[in-house]
């Protein structure tokens, strides 16, 4: 053993190599991201891992090696899930033959995603055993417990870490790499009764599911994490006990009451661990269920009291006591803790108690970032039509800001394409738009395309490639010609993709060369049916160019078109009128140089 000061996801990351994982699958999405980075990094040779194309072929990848006797891992972030749910529905039914564990990274706030899901749910849905790890030293501990069940009862696992448990950091102690388990798959062995799934299967599946669950439920209670602790047994009247779980436990723990009740400490929310709950009970008069997202402990905890004629009064969401949605925080804990403890209020820690509030940051895309030219061009264009403009998720998000107001719809990966269909079927007097990234135009673009040239929508496909999968940290796509392993490969052509479909107008620009990529975009979107642009320029951070550019006042007249049309970080305007340039933001770009009606700016890379 030895010790390492880890983030999160690199823990969980080791964990599945110390517990001997022979594949690893995800698709990119944060706060998941850097578990699949951690394991391209420090894998052994033996330990296949790859960015699959989207959540769903991640997780039927990690399936079939499963079947064939191997230990997999697939990540994703809770979003991923709903793309993943097609084949996991199914999978809890069928089973594994070696491990697999689904890690799949919650996002409380949210705070980098369409919406709060909480797995723990899900689990129950899915009818499989769930984890919930506290902090950093509990996700390695507990990916590695997560694969000893998942082998032992043939089963997919979750395991549901949350941003602040992905992202924060610990010192925790972990095993040397000559301690790592060595799982050696079997082979996949021919069996339809147990591989293909028929509804004869599936009954008699079900069932066994049902009866497993509940029996898990008894063996949980005494699986270690899962704990009762009783910090004061002779408390005051009425008896009280917090129940909580995952990063809300660490919460209660620092809180400055929490030695004055019971605590009970649920790791594994699914099956839920009933007599460890019995025994947390026994006695109280009130419980306060600290938790996030959904009510999952107190509604548990209130079928238990049912179950077993229980006086005694369960508090949290459902009641009111305790914010139905968003993050939860250890000073919004500790007021919660004060008021169920009869205190006026949480004392507020010294050090922060002067602090000042943290300034407003809007997202806003980089310096020089191409997606901001590709808006500009089509804006331009269809300045005088009835447009309406379908985005997507990822950097490009962000072209919904202001000035650029280019984004009118964004609902979920790929869904761009076919509402702008959908628009175009009520509205067919209006351009439909249609933005998607290179990345998701992998991830579930495609299918969006072929139902709109199959039921022959009109509509213009604008394919934003900036070469990378920007927005989590660029990781490579099929576009990029280039595996999570780093192997050199031959690369996908949107273009070649587009065509395939029956695609007969597809152009490629580069949306930096401006006044050439309005005209594309007149050009292409007058045309019938579907047709698509692929505005192919690098992000900046793949490939950044060293000149910036710069103002020459004595040109400059103040009217300040470059910061109202663009909306860049890099310009700055001054108190006179006139604009200056961030010279550590600009990367050259030279669009701002393109708007300039005075030429006032020079001097970038492309000038």
């Amino acid at each position: 053993m030895h010790r390492e000061f880890l983030m999160g996801n690199e823990a969980i990351a080791l964990g599945a190599l110390a517990a001997g994982v022979n594949v690893v699958a995800g698709y990119p999405g944060t706060p998941s991201t850097e578990i699949i980075e951690t394991v391209r990094k420090r894998r052994g040779d033996d330990v296949y891992v790859e960015w699959s194309v989207n959540e769903k072929a991640a997780l039927e990848v990690c399936a079939g090696a499963a079947y064939a006797g191997a230990r997999t891992l697939v990540t994703m972030k809770c979003v991923g899930l709903n793309v993943a749910a097609d084949p996991l529905m199914s999978l809890a039914y069928i089973g594994v033959k070696g491990a697999m564990v689904i890690v799949v990274a919650d996002d409380p706030g949210p705070i980098s995603s369409q919406t709060e899901q909480d797995t723990r749910t899900f689990a129950q849905l899915a009818k499989i055993p769930c984890f919930d790890p506290s902090g950093v030293a509990d996700a390695y501990q507990m990916v590695q417990d997560a694969f000893a069940l998942s082998e032992e009862l043939h089963t997919p696992v979750f395991l549901r870490p949350t941003t602040r448990v992905d992202h924060g950091y610990e010192a925790i102690d972990v095993a040397d790499e000559s301690a790592w388990e060595k799982s050696l798959p079997a082979g996949f062995e021919k069996d339809p009764a147990r591989w293909v799934i028929f509804p004869k299967l599936s009954v008699r599946a079900h069932a066994e599911i049902e009866a497993r669950n509940a029996s898990l439920s008894d063996r949980l209670s005494a699986y270690p994490q899962n704990r009762l602790e009783r910090e004061s047994d002779v408390c005051a009247a009425p008896r009280l006990g917090v129940a909580t779980g995952g990063i809300n436990y660490a919460y209660v723990r620092e809180s400055a009451g929490a030695d004055d009740c019971r605590i009970l400490r649920v790791a594994t929310p699914f099956p839920f661990p009933e007599e460890l709950a019995l025994d947390f009970l026994d006695g109280l008069d009130e419980v306060l269920c600290v938790e996030e997202l959904d009510p999952v402990i107190e509604r548990a905890l209130l079928q238990v009291c049912g179950r077993h004629h229980l006086p005694v009064r369960i508090r949290g969401k459902l009641s009111g006591d305790v914010k139905p949605s968003g993050e939860n925080s250890v000073a919004y804990v500790a007021d919660l803790l004060a008021i169920f403890l009869g205190r006026a209020s949480a004392p507020a820690p010294a050090a922060l108690a002067d602090a000042p509030e943290l300034p407003v940051r809007p997202p806003v895309l980089c310096a020089g970032c191409p997606h901001r030219a590709s808006f500009l061009a089509v804006k331009e264009a269809m300045r005088l039509e009835k447009t309406i403009y379908c985005g997507d998720i990822g950097c490009y998000t962000l072209g919904n800001a202001r000035p650029l107001d280019m984004c009118d719809t964004c609902l979920c990966m790929g869904a761009g394409i076919t509402i702008a269909q959908g628009v175009g079927h009520v509205e067919p007097d209006t351009r439909c738009f249609a933005f998607v990234g290179d990345s998701t135009f992998f991830a579930s673009g495609i299918t969006g395309v072929v139902n709109a040239f199959y039921n022959q929508a009109d509509l213009t496909v604008v394919v934003l490639d900036n070469s990378t999968t920007a927005m989590t940290g660029h990781q490579p796509h099929p576009g990029t010609g280039v595996t999570a392993l780093g192997e050199k490969v031959a690369p996908v052509s949107i273009e070649a993709v587009l065509r395939a479909i029956g695609l007969t107008v597809v152009e490629t620009v580069d949306p930096l060369d401006h006044d050439h990529a309005v005209d594309v975009v007149s050009r292409v979107a007058s045309e019938p049916g579907v047709k698509a642009i692929i505005f192919k320029s690098p992000c900046v951070f793949v490939s950044r160019p060293q000149a910036t550019s710069h103002v020459d006042w004595s040109r400059c007249i103040g009217c300040q078109r470059c910061v109202k049309t663009l909306g860049c970080p890099a310009l700055v305007p001054s108190p006179d009128g006139k604009v200056a340039i961030d010279e550590s933001q600009c990367v050259g770009c030279t669009l701002c140089e393109q708007v300039c009606p005075t030429g006032a700016i020079s001097g970038g890379a492309s000038a």
